[in-house]
């Protein structure tokens, strides 16, 4: 204290009073986040991918369950009522042909030189991806239910398939381009949704089936692009041995398929 004073008064405001040091209150955060990086929020499951994915197929497939034959509100029966007493025993051909009309709305976009979400090799691979997953549970699913059709022609009318291959179409259209304009998939799914009427007013599926047939065709969709890995880039480099295209085709002679076509670069 005496050399405290013979410094002068000024020594006392120059030196620094020393502050307790902080102790840590919460001693097990001590190690977490060392190095103070900001951390990611986890996702909610009603947000995450799958959810997002899955939540609308699985109504359709579920409602159309729930209605077989007599069952549920407003059952197949009565939809078979009801537009029977519409179209009475009218019939056509046109669905047989309208389930790829999605398709050709994705080539004809394609050709017109909008850009889609992915490349045509990757689309090409999530298309057969598609087919593959659609053609194979609604093959599975009709054989298990071996429910008959309305015009009692066989036993395997649940889901639709004509129903699940337009709207497999038409979730790839909405997806490769509605960054563009939604347009493109309101007018695909729109295509797809007369498949079904049709299905129907031509008395080869009941309601319960087109409205499955919906779920398992945009299942089968969302379902090929969350386990596709893009393995040649997000969009076409101009590099490589040249452009891969799939197609959608009909003929008088040959029927319905697809045209696989490659063009050198």
């Amino acid at each position: 204290m005496a050399l405290a004073l013979l410094a002068g008064p000024g020594a006392l405001a120059q030196t620094p009073l020393a502050s307790p040091a902080a102790t840590d209150t919460l001693p097990q955060h001590k190690y977490e986040n060392p190095a103070g990086a900001p951390t990611a929020a986890k996702r909610s499951f009603f947000r995450s991918k799958g959810f997002r994915a899955t939540v609308v197929p699985a109504v359709l497939i579920g409602y159309g369950a729930s209605v077989i034959n007599g069952h549920g509100w407003y059952s197949s029966y009565d939809a078979k009522r009801d537009i029977r007493r519409n179209f009475g025993s009218y019939r056509n051909h046109v669905d047989d042909y309208l389930q790829y009309a999605p398709y050709l709305e994705l080539g004809g976009l394609l050709l017109a030189g909008v850009d889609s979400r992915n490349d045509r090799a990757n689309l090409a691979l999530v298309v057969l991806k598609s087919e593959a997953i659609m053609l194979g549970s609604v093959f599975v699913v009709k054989t298990l239910t071996g429910v008959q059709r309305p015009d009692s022609s066989d036993r395997r009318s649940f889901p639709s398939g004509h129903t699940a291959q337009a709207f497999l179409a038409a979730s790839l259209v909405h997806a490769e381009f509605r960054d563009k304009s939604p347009w493109y998939g309101i007018g695909a799914y729109a295509l797809a949704t007369g498949v079904g009427a049709f299905r129907m007013i031509n008395n080869k599926h009941w309601e319960s089936d087109v409205v499955a047939g919906a779920g398992f065709g945009i299942l089968s969709a969302h379902l090929a692009y969350l386990t596709h890995r893009n393995r040649w880039g997000r969009k076409a480099t101009g590099r490589g041995t040249g452009e891969v295209g799939l197609l959608p085709a009909w003929s008088p002679a040959g029927g319905t398929g697809f045209t696989l076509t490659w063009r050198a670069r």
